[in-house]
């Protein structure tokens, strides 16, 4: 045992070494361009599902192992971390640090939970609502990181109440003797409201009270009634789960519709086209997935959670307490400054500039420059420019007081900028990138697509509905920046070889593989609500389970509904039609 310990303690050292040796037949037994790639594809794999070096780190392999055993030279190599979609990604990152810099997050979070109300299922949409709309706009983990906090604020406000009624409720028998009432000792109890004690009722209430088991207690050694425990759990997971669901609906929303529109991009520009994956685009085909999965979320939630509860134990006092607490967190918050305001403002600017660049081809903005040279890049970098030098301060130069100093601040300093910015998922994504590229320049991609031609045979939508279940439980237990990465050039080739739109595969599948609701290693939100404490892992996987099931399902019905309006989803581009050779169009009719 002693030896298996000291293993387990030095393994993160052993997979490093060992791995690329275990991997080496496949480079001395052929020398093919698509054993190459396999080689640095399942070295990264590896090395990103047991993180024995940091996530990060492995994506920076390319730059080594590619040009070594010669698939692709440094330079072609690192030219591939940063691109039009790496910049884009960049500054939609920038516009968060600043949202995140002014606390306006926080600020929409509570007064969203203020407005809905403190019943508890007005608390749960509460709690789902700012999450979902801030983790559009911002990362999910961050979102996550925020709203947890005033969630277990709430639950401890529930607690109190709890604590204060149990503490007023002593044991007692009141009878009144005199000659005209005369109350037996169960009318004494229901006078007043006498609720018993676990261990003391009869074994005749047991089938009674069975709903009323009390589970595991609080830091103060009393029992949390079940509807209490019930209300934490769904609390805490509403905030990871519509984290998750939010960032579906725009492309910067999370890291596999990044790297989505990343390999879109590259695949329209082998064949000299420009691919119809916009921010726009992509909007009115992610956003209703998102509206759809939040309503169910709540439903379910509600179901789960909330109905056998029938706002039980929610007394005025506790309702006044928590939107009290509510309010004084938001006004200790003061009036809103010029500095968020101008925050605000640079949202909405930015929001209208993506959404309008290209208006499915009838008009926008970037119709007024020649083809090709501007991009959703284009304005998420300039409103990211203006951040750093926009005053936070509204300027005094023209005011009467000329005898104060003006000093003022940008919106957004480099210097904090910089610090808040993920630059190791920067160099995640672009390793991605690295990979893709490498695995469709040496033919990894359509070798694997071969494998897959199996399937031809199934409708497409069963086939698209297999391809999202098979995402949705590879993120489970993978990195969803990493199976992203691997996946999406081989679904694009697999696409050709059944004459099918490659978009129809890559995008669904980009966003099944946000569906990461059962465990909490599938994403870091998940993993933040698991450490508060109000949920076990059964918990997150009963509720998960149907997430994953559904999600996928209304993902599927968007797609050939909406989606096939918007992108044209059953309809091989032409521009793919012409490249492609006669025998792998034929595969598709």
């Amino acid at each position: 045992m002693g030896i298996l310990r000291d293993i387990w303690r030095i393994r993160s050292y052993l997979i490093v070494m060992v791995t690329p040796v275990l991997l080496l037949p496949l480079l001395l037994l052929s020398d093919r361009q698509e054993t190459k790639c396999a080689y640095v594809v399942l070295l990264s794999a590896i090395y990103w599902i047991t993180e024995a070096l940091p996530i990060a780190v492995t994506s920076l392999l390319p730059v080594v192992v590619f040009p070594i055993i010669g698939l692709m030279s440094a330079s072609a190599t690192s030219s591939a971390y940063i691109n039009d979609t790496s910049m884009l990604f960049i500054g939609g990152l920038i516009l968060a640090a600043a949202i995140e810099h002014w606390n306006i997050h926080k600020r929409i979070a509570l007064r969203v939970l203020i407005l809905v109300g403190s019943d508890p299922a007005r608390l749960l949409l509460g709690m789902m609502l700012p999450t979902w709309f801030l983790s559009m706009w911002i990362n999910n983990t961050a979102t996550a990181a925020m709203m947890v906090p005033i969630s277990h604020a709430v639950m401890e406000q529930f607690r109190e109440v709890q604590q204060e009624t149990r503490s007023s409720r002593t044991v007692q028998k009141e009878c009144w003797d005199n000659d005209a009432v005369e109350l037996t000792d169960d009318e004494c109890r229901l006078r007043n409201g006498y609720r018993e004690l676990p261990g003391s009722y009869n074994d005749d209430d047991k089938e009674d009270d069975e709903d009323d088991i009390i589970e595991p207690t609080n830091d103060d050694g009393m029992s949390n009634p079940p509807e209490l425990v019930r209300l934490g759990k769904a609390l805490s997971l509403s905030v990871a789960y519509a984290a998750n669901i939010g960032g579906v609906a725009t492309l910067t929303g999370s890291f596999p519709n990044i790297i989505m529109k990343g390999q879109t991009d590259l695949l329209y520009e082998r064949f000299h086209a420009t691919s119809p994956v916009t921010y726009g685009s992509f909007l009115l085909y992610g956003l209703p997935i998102a509206v759809c999965g939040l309503v169910f979320l709540w439903l379910w939630f509600y179901i789960l959670f909330l109905w056998r509860r029938n706002n039980r134990g929610t007394d005025q006092n506790a309702k006044k307490k928590i939107k009290a607490m509510l309010q004084q967190e938001y006004n200790d918050m003061g009036t809103m400054t010029f500095g968020e305001l101008a925050v605000i403002g640079h949202l909405l600017v930015l929001a209208v500039l993506w959404i309008t660049r290209d208006l499915g081809g009838s008009g926008g903005w970037g119709f007024l420059f020649p083809n090709g040279l501007v991009s959703d890049s284009t304005p998420a970098i300039l409103i990211s420019i203006s951040l750093c030098f926009f005053p936070s301060q509204f300027p005094e130069i023209f005011c009467c007081n000329k005898d104060q100093p003006y000093v003022s601040r940008p919106l957004l300093p480099w210097k904090v900028a910089e610090k808040n910015l993920p630059w190791g998922v920067i160099l995640l994504v672009g390793g991605g990138f690295a990979i893709a590229k490498g695995s469709e320049e040496s033919g990894l991609s359509e070798w694997l697509a071969d494998r897959l031609i199996v399937f031809s045979e199934l409708e497409p939508w069963i086939m698209n509905m297999i391809l999202c279940f098979i995402m949705a439980l590879a993120t489970e237990v993978t990195s969803n920046t990493a199976i992203s990465t691997l996946m999406m050039p081989i679904l694009s080739q697999l696409a050709f070889r059944l004459g099918v739109n490659p978009l129809y595969y890559m995008l669904p599948s980009a966003i099944a593989i946000s569906f990461a609701f059962m465990l909490p290693v599938a994403t870091p939100p998940n993993a933040v609500v698991f450490t508060y404490g109000y949920v076990r892992v059964v918990d997150m996987m009963t509720a998960g389970f149907v997430m994953n099931i559904v999600g996928v399902l209304i993902l599927v019905l968007v797609t050939e509904t909406i989606g096939t309006s918007v992108y044209d989803f059953h309809t091989l581009p032409a521009v793919f039609n012409i490249s492609l050779s006669p025998n792998e169009t034929a595969q598709g009719t």
